[in-house]
């Protein structure tokens, strides 16, 4: 690879926690949930009511038109809303770009599951000739990544990284390997859900992987604390915009952070479980770190996966001493601000890498919150409850997933 540098300029972010990225950042620094109960379906007949849901969301603005919007499944129409915000932001003009030079990769760990269940309903009741000819592209998980790149007119490299709640990250740390190389100056990469529906609910809850703290649903993720009973679900878009150093100075761009590292390792352990002694995110760190040619000191803020599940919370705060040894516990600080948006799958790495570049840029630590009874194990700082002001020059994003995916992602203040 070369040296060329990476940075961010544009973000764009739909959250439980507000459908802008201003929104939600000042939100998450409150300390404020997006968990609420449940709305867009009946949840009856379900053990877990509760989620946190993107309200009050209007794709049509981020389409040509209605039309065009009601044909998109919902993850992709918040895909391409946070990358068109992420555009817009970056002050790019594409009509001055070499669209063989711009690429896409934003991806999502489930994909248009809405459109699987309301169409395999049609199969069922009404015969295969009513099925929608638009189910297949409405369903597959790199129809947003195809799709952003044709409203855009964008021609270089694009693809659909699928790693259950890695995704985001894997998208995004591809994309800037795939500048290093040289094959592309500006990339769009993300992760979009929205897998609030029957099967993800009965299915994640079948596992006894979520939350069942339906009568407090604000209080319901709590990563590190005693009563953590399982993660929450949530649903919405990170996206951002890379581009190569010198091609974001020459236009005098507003730089955010720049991309200095990425780590991708496998547990190669269970089906759903991560590694007792976190050896697979240790790895994934150092790598991070290695590629970013950073000491672990040099890092100031760790934005964990933090999912507030019982034995994952655990897990992570091994590797993180693993990676970081006696500076864990002795000047790193560390959040889950999961606590807050609930577990985006795969979409969390994107919102969660905006989380860690607005630290750098304001200065701040958003909260850990709902911490109440500190688990044990737990001796590094967590930032309980309350947003921090503290010097943050570098931080570092980690996304776990199912099947032992490990992904990290390392901002730094640019010099």
């Amino acid at each position: 690879m070369t040296e060329r540098r990476i940075v961010i300029t544009g973000i764009g972010v739909v959250s439980p926690l507000g459908n802008n990225k201003d929104d939600f950042w000042k939100n998450l620094v409150a300390g404020k949930s997006g968990i609420r109960r449940i709305q867009s379906m009946d949840t009856e007949k379900y053990d877990c009511k509760i989620a946190g849901e993107v309200v009050d969301f209007d794709p049509t603005p981020f389409f040509n038109n209605h039309k065009e919007a009601r044909r998109a499944d919902r993850f992709f129409q918040l895909a391409m809303a946070a990358s068109k915000m992420a555009f817009k932001d970056s002050g790019l003009n594409q009509d001055s770009l070499d669209p063989w030079r711009v690429g896409v990769m934003v991806g999502s760990g489930i994909g248009g599951l809405s459109t699987i269940e309301t169409q395999y309903e049609i199969l069922l009741n009404k015969g295969p000739n009513r099925v929608s000819p638009f189910l297949i592209p409405m369903m597959i998980t790199n129809i947003a990544s195809g799709m952003i790149a044709t409203d855009f007119g964008f021609m270089g490299p694009n693809m659909c990284i699928t790693t259950a709640c890695a995704t985001s990250n894997n998208n995004i740390g591809e994309a800037w390997r795939i500048m290093k190389f040289g094959d592309a100056d500006i990339m769009i990469a993300g992760g979009a859900e929205a897998s609030i529906r029957p099967c993800g609910l009965s299915g994640f809850g079948n596992m006894k992987a979520l939350s069942m703290r339906n009568d407090e649903p604000e209080r319901a993720s709590r990563p590190w604390d005693t009563g953590r009973d399982g993660f929450v679900m949530g649903e919405g878009s990170g996206v951002v915009v890379l581009e190569e150093y010198e091609h974001a100075k020459k236009r005098g761009a507003t730089i955010y952070a720049e991309l200095a590292g990425y780590g991708v390792t496998a547990d190669a352990y269970h089906l759903t479980a991560p590694h007792p002694e976190g050896l697979g995110a240790s790895k994934c760190m150092d790598m991070a770190l290695r590629h970013a040619k950073m000491n672990p000191t040099d890092v100031s803020y760790v934005n964990a996966h933090a999912t507030s599940t019982p034995v994952g919370d655990l897990c992570e705060l091994r590797a993180i001493k693993r990676t970081f040894g006696g500076y864990a516990q002795k000047g790193l600080l560390v959040s889950g601000t999961k606590s807050m948006t609930g577990h985006l799958l795969g979409a969390a790495g994107g919102i969660e890498l905006a989380a860690s570049i607005f630290a750098i840029r304001d200065q701040i630590i958003p909260p850990t919150i709902n911490v109440e009874n500190l688990d044990p194990e737990v001796d590094v700082d967590i930032v309980p409850n309350v947003a921090r002001q503290a010097k943050v020059t570098a931080a570092l994003s980690n996304s776990f997933g199912f099947g032992g995916h490990n992904s990290s992602v390392l901002v730094k203040k640019v010099d």
